[in-house]
């Protein structure tokens, strides 16, 4: 038997490692080479181009803003970035120098970002001007560069500036609808590539290559800015009328929720907001239409109104007699007139805004009715409309109701809404009963012009039958035409609504002296489309009531929409008839009103004495028969 060699032995098992090392080395090789390829490339090609290339942004430019005809309200402008690259730079000191003379920054410090900056690129400045930005580039300097940015400017100035919202530095929504639809609004940013060497220096013969910003998608509102303008010039006419404290107006669409004009005075530049005070900022910019809440007063008989007819708890032949208060659960509650309206039925208490008739149907209704009947028109919750930091106001717990709070929910008292809850639910009341979600958004568009998004009016639910929207609406149109709604009135159309007057709370009481005054209506009264909403905060001096405050500015509101739109009158032109103001100074409040009446005027009576002190009109002015006077007896 022959025998291997040992030493052929050996040389095999080496051969056979060193052959299992070259294959174990070639898979691991070819492994990584794998990895390389297909799992790190794309990370590895961009770490490339980072040493290889330097990029600048190209900012998109933000979507506008529109009206609904196509007006636009959120535009862009062109401003410059100005940069510069260190490593490009052949003489700092004349950089340093030029830069700081155009755009009022230190040249020392300037000079020493320029010769000690370990950074490939400097930001100088951002949001510079094309003239001074043109300027610059016509010195040639070496290093510096220049992108094209875009920053956003609103064409109305202060309209809609609580609507609007604005951008910060970065062209990033902060607020408002800018905040709110910012995703839509941004686009998608592009850049400038430059390639150069280890050191940062750009390659001769090199081509700056493009990859183009994407343009952000527009909005189409569903605010009329020819309205919007009337609502603006009616809140800041109140104020300077008034010496207020601040006004708001809302005017919506009643058959579909969608938001014709929001304004609010006093508001703010949207091309100048104060940045550099924050808490002015925020209190500018905050829309209290939608956020803040308030005690609605006599607006809110409205809704205690349509509970009661809808849900059989009054009839138009059912009297009431007020005698100016009444007693519940020990309190005495009193009507605003002090004196007493004596008998009357539903719609004539709904004309006379007497608190008792309202505490009495509250009563009846009981708190689960009520409860029910003012949540189904929205009160308590949010109304989705799409903004941030809406409110869902106030209401109490139901379990917690006593009989005197009922009472003063009623008459608009113990409970708090938004102004936009409140409009909301009367374009429920008046237009057939159906409650819609608000809104301020109807289309969204991409750059290209397709559409991205339409916004169908949304029926949230019925609240009322069509016949208890239609006896309130003639109830309402009562107030206007011969009660304390009149100076809301428009010769030859059809108006209705209600006005309020409410007293303020701080801490927890009663501010003295301090008043909301409101009024709500809606035309045509036989079509209803347009709901106004005009609230007065704090008017100065007496004249406070919401029939000779906020309603004269909703009747001016009205009448330009009715020439705007070319609205044909729907009753004939009455002659205007005048009477002289009586002299009611010194008369006991009774005797007054007596004769007030007789006069066909409707007054409002301020202070709780027994006998008159003063009026106005002063007396023998002559007054348009139907119109509101006021008579103080403190």
């Amino acid at each position: 038997m022959n025998e291997v060699p040992v030493n052929t032995v050996t040389t095999r098992k080496r051969l056979l490692i060193l052959i299992v090392s070259i294959t174990f080395l070639f898979c691991a090789l070819l492994g990584r080479l794998g990895y390389l390829q297909l799992v790190a490339g794309k990370d590895l090609q961009a770490r490339a181009a980072e040493q290889w290339y330097r990029d600048l942004p190209l900012k998109a430019p933000r979507g506008l803003i529109t009206d609904s005809y196509g007006t636009v309200l959120a535009d862009n402008r062109d401003v410059y970035g100005i940069y510069v690259r260190p490593n490009a730079v052949t003489d700092a000191s004349a950089v340093s120098s030029a830069l700081s003379g155009y755009l009022d920054l230190s040249s020392e410090k300037l000079y020493e970002k320029i010769t000690t900056s370990r950074v490939s690129e400097i930001t100088v400045a951002r949001g510079v001007e094309k003239t001074v930005a043109e300027s610059i580039r016509a010195l040639n300097l070496s290093g510096v560069y220049f992108t094209l940015d875009s920053e956003r400017y609103y064409p109305a100035s202060n309209y809609l500036s609580q609507i609007l919202g604005f951008t910060n530095i970065d062209n990033v929504g902060q607020n408002g609808l800018e905040g709110y639809y910012d995703t839509y609004l941004k686009g998608v940013n592009g850049f400038s590539y430059t390639a150069t060497d280890i050191k940062g220096h750009e390659l001769e013969n090199n081509i700056t290559k493009y990859v183009p910003a994407i343009p952000g998608c527009n909005l189409t509102l569903s605010v009329d800015m020819n309205i919007q303008s009337f609502a603006e010039n009616a809140v800041s006419s109140a104020i300077a009328d008034h010496n207020a404290k601040g006004a708001h107006m809302i005017v919506m669409d009643c058959t579909t929720g969608g938001i014709l004009a929001m304004a609010s005075a006093p508001g703010f530049d949207l091309n100048e907001p104060p940045r550099n005070d924050i808490n002015m900022l925020n209190a500018l910019s905050k829309n209290k239409m939608i956020v803040d809440v308030y005690e609605p007063g006599s607006t809110f008989k409205i809704f205690t109104t349509a509970a009661a007819i809808e849900n059989g708890a009054v009839s138009e032949s059912d009297s009431f007699y007020c005698n100016g208060s009444r007693l519940v659960d020990g309190q005495k509650i009193k009507c605003w007139r002090s004196i007493g309206h004596g008998s009357q039925n539903l719609s004539e208490g709904v004309k006379n805004s007497c608190n008792c008739v309202f505490m009495d149907l509250a009563l009846r209704l009981g708190t689960d009715k009520l409860y029910k009947s003012i949540k189904n028109f929205g009160f308590g919750s949010k109304t989705n409309i799409d903004f941030y930091g809406e409110s869902s106001g106030l209401l109490m717990n139901s379990a917690s109701v006593k009989n005197v709070d009922l009472a003063r929910i009623g008459f608009g008292q113990a409970v708090a809404v938004t102004p936009l809850q409140l409009v909301t639910a009367v374009s429920a009341a008046v237009n057939g009963g159906i409650l819609y979600e608000p809104y301020f958004v109807s289309k969204v568009t991409d750059y290209g012009g397709k559409t991205v998004y339409v916004r169908e009016p949304k029926e949230v639910r019925r609240v009322i039958s069509e016949t208890t929207s239609r006896t309130l609406r003639e109830m309402l149109e009562k107030v206007v035409s011969e009660g304390g709604g009149h100076k809301a009135g428009v010769a030859g159309y059809r108006v209705g609504g209600k006005t309020g007057t409410a007293q303020k709370y701080e801490d927890g009481h009663i501010a003295q002296g301090k008043y909301v005054s409101s009024f709500v209506g809606f035309a045509p009264v036989d079509n209803p489309r347009y709901v106004v909403a005009m609230i007065v905060d704090e008017p100065g001096g007496y004249m406070y009531y919401g029939s000779l405050v906020a309603a004269p500015y909703a009747g001016a509101v009205f009448e330009k929409i009715f020439d705007y739109t070319a609205l044909a009158p729907s009753v004939s032109n009455k002659v205007t008839e005048y009477v002289n103001m009586p002299d009611v100074v010194g008369l006991d409040a009774t005797e007054a009103a007596a004769l007030l009446n007789a006069q066909g005027l409707a007054f409002e009576i301020s202070g709780d004495g027994g006998t008159v002190k003063s009026c106005v009109p002063v007396p023998e002015t002559k007054v348009e028969k139907g119109d509101v006077v006021l008579i103080r007896t403190d």
